[in-house]
């Protein structure tokens, strides 16, 4: 490390050029190739893709995605002569785009169902030749828009569906008021504007950099909608903590008289080494997603991660090449004006936290005990999380999607906007009507609103067709009845009504499609988080050389993601401070939320605890007391470790107004996160166990000791005073520049 850091100071022209020609190629290059996120899902054994699969196999036009576009009569009615000559005219340019396969209008002979009762909302299937995730964004838009273009003259338009959902931008200008809170934070803990500018830089560069860079494997990987966002909500916060953590201790180092050279060096080799195992933890605990064996969380996990790498070698070779051009400037002017008097600091702790520290010294078990219950507390709501996934209800106010579900509602009822479709392959009239018995059982099942007439698909070549019909429930898609009744008529009343036909009738569609996902994420998150939880406890036994301290971090991690899902569960589910935050509906938790969050958080907070510990660990090395140990590294990085939660929790705390439920969720579910475990666990429980078991947390038996590496965590670094002048010790480049008067 020290080799690295003196080679990117020495060479810093060199360094900065190389990371500004990387940007650029790699902006231009996104920018030429565009980006190609899809939402590709494939659960092989549920029902739901089963259903898929029959359709893609015998009805293959019938197989793709269906949207939902949704017409209503501003001042009158569908069926006005003008207002339907309008609709029938916009129809029919969407049926000739090659992405359609077919469209159901409402104005059909026998297509009344699809008109409302007032007459005032109708909506038209629109069946695209493939699933949702073959679609590119820019043929979403082309979808869209085609539609929406024949708006007008008292007719509205609106669209609802996955392909739609695509076609929906989201909003990036959270980012900018993020780095906008980071940039306050940085300028009150360094009191200089160049120090609090550089995390930011070298964050942003390596985020300019990443993002292009995902957006170039998006061609590759199928990476979800939201990949690119949720990497920048992920990147920008470890990024901006990393280079902090850097720039303090290069600081502290400057303070205590070192060379700028030297202390560039020596911040390398501690945060720095830091910030490279709390990097290498957070990937590991993004790519531990691939142990679910759901490929629609792959390219998630890909994306993040590589923004990740690129905030950790930016920290590691750009930022101490920034730092080698401004020498003392990322000083205070009071700072560099006692350095040229030579007023040096010899201790990086005081004030608030070292009295803290003698706080938890006195009373350890006890302080530690009633932070561990309001932990718990917090955490009480995640017990009760319905998982599933919401529905364009949750969607921003003015978009496409949300305003089709709203006129469904209204013209129908919410269950329009998710029906489950039933599937079936059948040989003969006997079986046929076999389906429409199911069909009759369901119709009459409470909780249907409505069953469609059974349709016909003949099989190719001769094979067994196809029945398939659609049951609208009650309740929205995202309610909670829908996922009750979707169980009933899977578990009792297809078996039931179909037991003895031969016929094996499917319940598919994307409702059921969303229900199957949650179940699956369900019953293998234990798998996920056993995964997790036992590479990151390998690789803090290598680093710390110790079996307390990872099993110690493990159990808090998990206390605060548990904690972070009950925030998440309470505001979301419950509605409790809903509208306080911005929250417009209340519903089940994203399916995928639980495993992405515990991913992501298990990293971050590992980031405080390996900042923390690796504090500590160095002390231990040096005084070899666990109680001095402790008291000082808690006192030399509590008001770090609290700044760095500060910038994470404005930074993830502005994506809550990003409009996007997904972002929301995770926006809040990382910020209270981070809030909880910087003030709670890493301030609080760690440094109180850590004092409660003494040397133990050190301990490793022999045999072990033998068997896995040694790796430096620590580095070599000489904090006492240079006895010989500063000048003398720095290269004629990077002497200090004269105090201002």
């Amino acid at each position: 490390m020290r080799s690295i850091a003196r080679w990117c100071v020495t060479h810093r022209r060199v360094v900065l050029a190389a990371w500004l020609v990387a940007l650029i190629g790699l902006t231009v290059l996104s920018q030429s190739a565009g980006s190609d996120y899809k939402n590709s899902f494939s659960l092989n054994g549920t029902q739901s893709f089963e259903a898929l699969s029959l359709l893609e196999k015998s009805a293959p036009k019938a197989s793709g995605d269906v949207e939902q576009v949704v017409i209503a009569g501003a001042h009158g009615r569908v069926t006005d002569p003008a207002i339907r000559a309008r609709a029938q005219r916009m129809l029919a340019k969407v049926a000739a785009l090659p992405e359609v396969a077919s469209v159901a209008s409402p104005f059909g002979a026998h297509a009344s169902s699809q008109v409302s009762s007032s007459g005032q909302v109708a909506f038209a299937n629109v069946t695209m030749t493939g699933p949702a995730s073959k679609f590119s964004v820019s043929q979403a838009q082309q979808f869209v828009n085609t539609a929406r273009a024949g708006a007008g003259d008292g007719l509205q338009v609106q669209v609802e569906g996955q392909v739609a959902e695509a076609a929906n931008k989201m909003s990036l200008n959270t980012v900018g008021l993020g780095a906008f809170a980071a940039l306050i934070v940085l300028l009150i803990v360094f009191g200089s504007l160049l120090a609090a500018a550089l995390p930011l830089i070298t964050a942003g560069v390596a985020l300019g950099a990443g993002t292009a860079t995902i957006g170039l494997l998006s061609h590759l990987i199928d990476m979800a909608s939201f990949s690119s966002q949720l990497s920048l909500l992920i990147g920008l916060g470890v990024g901006v903590d990393y280079a902090l953590f850097i720039v303090t201790r290069h600081r502290q180092g400057l303070q205590r008289g070192k060379s700028v050279e030297e202390s560039i060096v020596d911040a390398i080799d501690t945060s720095g080494r830091a910030v490279m195992f709390a990097g290498t933890t957070v990937c590991i605990a993004l790519l531990g997603m691939f142990a679910l064996g759901v490929s629609f969380l792959y390219g998630v996990a890909i994306a993040a991660s590589v923004v990740v790498l690129f905030t950790v070698v930016a920290a590691l070779t750009l930022l101490p090449a920034v730092l080698g051009f401004f020498g003392t400037k990322v000083l205070g002017r009071k700072a560099r004006r006692a350095l040229s008097e030579r007023r040096l600091t010899t201790t990086d702790g005081g004030g608030w936290w070292e009295r803290w520290a003698g706080v938890l010294q006195a009373r350890p078990a006890l302080i530690a005990a009633a932070a561990v219950v309001v932990m718990l507390v917090v955490a009480t709501p995640f017990l009760s999380m319905r998982l599933g996934s919401s529905d364009a209800g949750s969607d921003p106010a003015g978009t496409t999607t949300r305003e089709a579900y709203d006129l469904l509602a209204k013209g129908f009822g919410p269950g329009y906007n998710g029906p489950l479709q039933l599937v079936a392959q059948v040989n003969g009239a006997g079986q046929e009507a076999a389906f429409g018995k199911v069909v009759s059982a369901i119709a009459h099942t409470k909780g249907v609103v409505r069953v469609t007439t059974p349709l016909t698909i003949p099989g190719r070549d001769g094979a067994s067709g196809v029945e398939t019909a659609d049951a609208y429930p009650v309740g929205s898609p995202q309610a909670a009845s829908t996922s009750t009744l979707l169980s009933t008529l899977r578990g009792q009343v297809v078996p039931k009504a179909s037991a003895g036909t031969g016929v094996h009738v499917l319940i598919g569609g994307q409702t059921a499609i969303f229900a199957d996902f949650a179940s699956v994420l369900s019953s293998k998150l234990p798998l996920f988080i056993g995964v997790v939880v036992l590479l990151s406890f390998l690789l803090l036994t290598v680093v710390f050389r110790s079996l307390v301290i990872p099993a110690t971090a493990a159990i808090m991690n998990m206390l605060s993601a548990g904690a972070a899902f009950g925030v998440v569960t309470a505001v979301f589910q419950f509605g409790w401070l809903a509208s306080l935050l911005g929250v417009n509906s209340t519903g089940p938790i994203e399916a995928f939320i639980p495993v992405m969050m515990f991913a992501i958080l298990f990293g971050l907070s590992m980031d405080y605890e390996v900042f923390l510990v690796t504090r500590i660990y160095e002390e231990w090395h040096k005084t070899h007391d666990n109680q001095l140990a402790v008291a000082r590294g808690l006192a030399a990085t509590g008001r770090t470790i609290t700044a760095a939660a500060a910038i994470m929790i404005f930074v993830f705390g502005s994506f809550i107004l990003g409009g996007q439920v997904i972002i929301e969720m995770f926006g809040l579910g990382l910020a209270s996160a981070v809030l909880l475990d910087a003030l709670i666990v890493r301030s609080i429980i760690v440094p109180a166990l850590m004092l409660i078991f003494g040397k133990a947390n050190w301990a490793l038996p022999s045999g072990l000791d033998r068997l896995i590496p040694h790796l430096s965590v620590e580095g070599d670094v000489d904090d006492s005073p240079p006895s010989e002048p500063r000048a003398a010790d720095m290269p004629a480049d990077l002497a200090p520049a004269p105090s201002p008067a």
